[in-house]
This record gives structure tokens, sequence and C-alpha cells, in this order.
């Protein structure tokens, strides 16, 4: 029922993130550049976002918990999801299906959604229907109940979520492979739902210590954005979530990335393959992994490489070398670990891996000889920063933004200063960011294939 996701690319203001902690009301943000937040801290600890948007009298609600995929113990693949889907089994006062009927049954939406560094639950409904979700959602942050006999059905509809998710897909499973290369030690190695027989073998009373250790108001963000102010939040906010008590002070500890040296290869060849895929990826700075002044030219680079239609690799591949159906750069470094850079060309008919491999290898080449442009840097600024610009008309995107941002520990004016710190990217810093992430003892390259291919040749 509930989505597992990575949260990968989409918006990319979401890029920043924060964390503003403050006792008492904040009025706006000073220098606000993007939502205009408004904040305040509960007593307990919880944090709260108020996004305000008049424009319709409706509400998006949305709690985020600081526990991820990459939260879970050895062997416990699976558990940060598993529990998201079985909060919706109920609770005394709520038994199990009541909350979505309720939501739906008062004309609203509903959803929830784990990453590796985050899970959210999300509603949204008319702004006088906000107090009702607000007492459903803080219910269920301390008084979840499971039993067995609701595990287990909820056990194969996640099996078969896989199933139809991963296992039929074989570029799925190709990114779980590439995942579990290019990540030696740190937990992003590992799949968000899961890895099947781990799946299988998570029990309630684990699930529930799972709970019980990471779901607290202080562990928590409640964003709303939409018709409300903050003044008009803060006493439903101090009603429902202030007085549930503070957990424990929680750390996330996770085992370091070590040095890489070696460039790792994925081949994976499967019958159900129609269109051959080449790509790359390399680990990459983020804003707690390595050098991190360099995420923002990072940005502007992977803009520049292949954002779009313009961007150096669709048009090298697909516009005039006619060598491929589609190619493209993504960089991601809004997340608690490493980061990464990724590039990838899905060939035409009759174009070889190997022959694509070496003409990426041939653009990359030149691009750090000759490097980037100032003109290029400035197109991708200002493409960047119209889209952060465009970002303030959606509802809810301003809350996943936020609500992404302060779950791995940034600030509200990380997210506000956004635009003014890529409109501050130099092009020697996107050119030196270039040398740095391209090393290819901290790449894996991979290959997605028919099964009778052969050689790279389709």
């Amino acid at each position: 029922m509930k989505p597992f996701s990575r949260l990968g690319s989409g918006l990319r203001a979401a890029l920043a993130a924060a964390a503003f902690v403050a006792t008492g009301l904040a009025g706006p943000f000073a220098g606000a550049a993007v939502f205009n937040p408004e904040t305040f801290t509960l007593a307990n600890g919880m944090q709260v976002v108020v996004v305000p948007n008049h424009r319709m009298p409706v509400v998006t609600h949305m709690v985020w918990y600081r526990v991820g995929a990459a939260d879970e113990a050895d062997g416990e693949s699976g558990s940060a999801h598993f529990l998201e889907h079985l909060m919706f089994k109920g609770t005394e006062t709520l038994p199990a299906g009541v909350f979505s009927q309720t939501v739906a049954r008062n004309g609203g939406r509903e959803n929830a959604f784990t990453a590796s560094d985050y899970t959210a639950y999300h509603q949204t409904v008319a702004k006088d229907r906000l107090e009702l979700v607000m007492r459903m959602e803080a219910d269920r942050m301390t008084h979840l109940i499971l039993n067995p006999e609701q595990v287990e059905p909820e056990r194969q509809v996640i099996l078969e979520e896989r199933r139809m998710r991963t296992e039929s897909d074989p570029g799925a499973l190709l990114g779980e492979y590439v995942d579990a290369s290019l990540f030696l030690n740190y937990p992003y190695r590992r799949p968000v739902i899961g890895w099947e027989q781990e799946i299988r073998s998570l029990s309630v009373g684990g699930i529930m210590a799972f709970y019980r250790k990471w779901y607290a108001p202080n562990n928590a963000i409640l964003v709303v954005a939409g018709d409300i102010t903050a003044a008009e939040l803060k006493p439903l906010a101090e009603k429902y979530y202030g007085v549930i008590p503070r957990g424990p002070d929680i750390q996330r500890l996770r085992p370091q990335e070590p040095e890489q040296r070696a460039p790792r290869r994925v081949v994976f060849k499967d019958d159900r393959v129609r269109q051959p895929e080449w790509s790359r990826v390399y680990l990459a700075p983020s804003y707690f992994f390595g050098d991190a002044r360099q995420i923002y030219a990072l940005e502007v680079l992977a803009d520049v490489l292949g954002s779009g239609a313009t961007s150096r690799f669709y048009r090298h591949f697909v516009v005039e070398g006619q060598k491929a159906v589609s190619a493209g750069v993504s960089y991601s470094g809004r997340a608690v670990g490493p980061g990464r850079f990724g590039l990838y060309v899905s060939p035409r008919p009759g174009v070889t891996l190997a022959e694509t491999e070496t003409a990426v290898d041939a653009l990359l080449a030149e691009a750090v000889k000759t490097g980037i442009t100032a003109e290029e840097v400035q197109r991708a600024k200002d493409r960047i920063i119209a889209g952060a610009i465009y970002a303030r008309d959606s509802l809810g995107g301003g809350a996943r933004v936020l609500g992404a941002a302060l779950a791995i520990g940034l600030k509200v004016e990380d997210v506000e200063e956004w635009p003014e710190r890529i409109r501050a990217v130099t092009t020697e810093e996107v050119n030196a960011a270039l040398r740095a992430v391209l090393d290819p003892g901290r790449s894996v390259t991979s290959e997605l294939l028919p099964a009778n291919a052969a050689d790279g040749k389709v």
C-alpha cells in the first residue's frame, strides 16, 4: 500500500535541508528566499515547520522521523519499511484500517514513504480537518498495537511489493547490485525494502523494538503547508504532539565508508531486458561526507553535463551523435552518508555498450581538458534557481523539501539560502569539482543487457 523510496531526483531545492531549533514561536525566516517558513519547537523536542500558502483552504500535514533503512541493524533490512506499513494497523482508539478510512471519509488523501535516511507520513485535507489528522497521527506515534495476525498478511504484501517493483524489473535488480558494490561498508548498500530472506525473518518483537527506539517526538519533525500560520498551528501542535513525553536522546551511529581505490564493474543480463543501458556512478561528497564545499558546484556540474536537451551528454549522444535514445547525469548530495554522482546512456540498436563507454570516457576527458565554460555555468545556475522559484507553487513541495532537509540534519537556512549558494558558485569551482569527482577508484560501472547479448553487443 505504501511506497518505499529513496526520494532520488525531483525537487532540486530539496537538497538544502534544515533543522532550525528554536524555543518559542519564530517569525518568517530572516533572508527567506524559497518557502518563507515559520518554525518553532515543542517542549518535548519536536520540531515544527509551517509553510504558509493561502491560495486554497487546504493543508498538507507531514510527520517525518529521523530513521530510515540505513539505521537498521545488520540482518534486519526492511525493518523501517515494514514498520511504515504496520503503522496503519491501529491503536487502542483507532482499530486497523480506521485511520485511512477516516481520512478518505473526510475527503483527504494520505500515504507514507521510507527512504535510506528518513520515514514520513502525510495527509492532505481541508483546513477544517487538520485537527482530526493531527489527533490520529499523534496517537499512532506512541500507541501502535501489533499482533501476529496483523503482521503476517502485511509481510506477504511487502514480499509481493518486492516481487513487483524489484524482482520483476531487471533495472531495479541491477540498481541493488550497484549499490552493494558502490558502498563497501556504509549501509546505503542495503535496499530500502530489504532483502527477501530478512523480510521473512523480521519478528513482531523486533519491529516493535525498532518502533519504540526511533518513534518519539524528539526524533520527529512536524511540517504543515497550506492555508495556515504558525500562530494558528501552535495550539494544535501543543495539544496533540506536545503532550507526548520526550524519549531518550537518539544518536544515529553508522559505520564509516573506508577509502576506495578500485574501479568495479557489474554486468547483469536478463531475458526481460529490452533496452540495454550503460551507467557509472561515483562516490561523491554530500552535506556530511567528503568535501562538502563541492556540493553546490556538483549541482551545477550535473546540470551542465546531463540535465535537459541542451546538456553536453544529451546533445552529444542523442541529438548530434544519434547514438543513443537517452542520456543524462545526476547528482544527489542531500544525504546523511556519502552522495552519488551518476552518468547513464541508453544506446540505439547497433551501438554496443563498449562503444558507448569509450565515447563517454572521451567526452569526460575532453571536459576535464578544456573545462566547463563560464557561459555553461551561468545558464545552469539560472535554470537551477528558476526551479527553486517554481517549487514555491506546489502545496506539498515545500513540506517535502523542508522535511527531508531537517530529517538528515540540515537547517532551514540551508533550504532558504540555497539559491544564493548556487548563485555564488564559480566556474573554477565547477571545474575543480569535475576533476575531483571523476575518480575511477571510487566508481562502479554497470551494464544492463539482454540475456543473449555477447561482449556488450545487442
